[in-house]
């Protein structure tokens, strides 16, 4: 079986503030690192390190060749990024000293992809595998339709959230991750809470509260606890979780059990500054002491 990921690739530029920057204010940075990013590219990675055969469809410009290097090194099958005429997407990314983040992302070459070239990298998927898309490519309607066609279970990471970009593929989705906040803004644009969206499987994430699990086919709520842990950077967490999800979940395993290990992954990520570069695998999750 087999992820395929339509998500974004970021050159991630972080630098270290006193605190969040108010209107008008200019500070000075007390770091600066450059590392991969992007929410496609961590997921990509988080998949790969939990031991699924992640397989990433995206697009980078010239200056971005590293990343896919990097995401080989990772264990991210890449044969389907294209390189285009397009400079790579990039994010600016700050953080306080509590570990919270403000992003500046700049889209690039992550929203010019073809209906071609997904078509293409799809025509070798199996029905049975996972599709994942999430909100910082273009194209996400139209692969998720192509993915149902096919017989893949569809996966959708609503973020950065975009009300019009999620109902436009709910018709063909499967499984649904959103933040509490996403969930909210959700309800508010469909006048349906999570539960009542008829899609099989809902995650909401709640923070330092854990996770929520609804199931579209029996009704059952499913709650995971949050792991007690100190964060110093929260970039990626997330997108972690999501990642170690659908990795168990394609190596068979319950959700529950998927949902805990994941809770795991993303905890250890929370005590580690940076995205895609210091994703926890599978090995250290399974041995953390919390």
């Amino acid at each position: 079986m087999a992820i395929w990921n339509l998500g974004s690739i970021n050159i991630d530029m972080v630098y270290a503030l006193p605190h969040m920057p108010q209107p008008g204010e200019t500070l000075a940075a007390t770091s600066f690192e450059q590392g991969l990013g992007g929410k496609g590219a961590n997921m990509s990675v988080a998949a790969a390190r939990a031991g699924a055969h992640a397989c990433h469809i995206g697009a980078i410009g010239s200056e971005g060749k590293w990343c896919v290097d990097r995401l080989t090194e990772y264990g991210v099958d890449t044969r389907r990024i294209a390189q285009i005429d397009t400079a790579t997407g990039h994010a600016i990314i700050a953080v306080d000293p509590a570990g919270e983040n403000q992003i500046i992302l700049y889209p690039g070459a992550n929203r010019v992809l073809s209906e071609d070239q997904i078509g293409q990298a799809l025509s070798a998927a199996n029905a049975g595998d996972i599709l994942l898309i999430q909100n910082e490519t273009n194209m996400q309607a139209e692969a998720a339709e192509m993915g149902r066609k096919l017989g893949l279970r569809v996966a959708y990471a609503a973020a950065p959230f975009d009300a019009d970009a999620v109902q436009a593929v709910l018709p063909f989705m499967d499984l649904l991750f959103l933040n509490e906040v996403e969930a909210a803004q959700l309800e508010e644009a469909t006048g349906k809470a999570p539960q009542d969206l008829d899609v099989q499987d809902v995650i909401v994430t709640l923070g330092a509260k854990g996770a929520r699990h609804f199931d579209g086919r029996s009704g059952d709520v499913t709650d995971i606890p949050a792991l007690k842990v100190t964060p110093v950077d929260t970039t990626g967490a997330g997108d972690t979780f999501t990642g170690y999800v659908l990795a168990a979940l394609d190596r068979g395993l319950p959700m529950a059990q998927a949902m805990a290990q994941a809770s795991r992954a993303g905890a250890l990520m929370v005590t580690r500054h940076g995205a895609a570069d210091v994703i926890p695998d599978l090995k250290e999750v399974q041995n953390a002491k919390f």
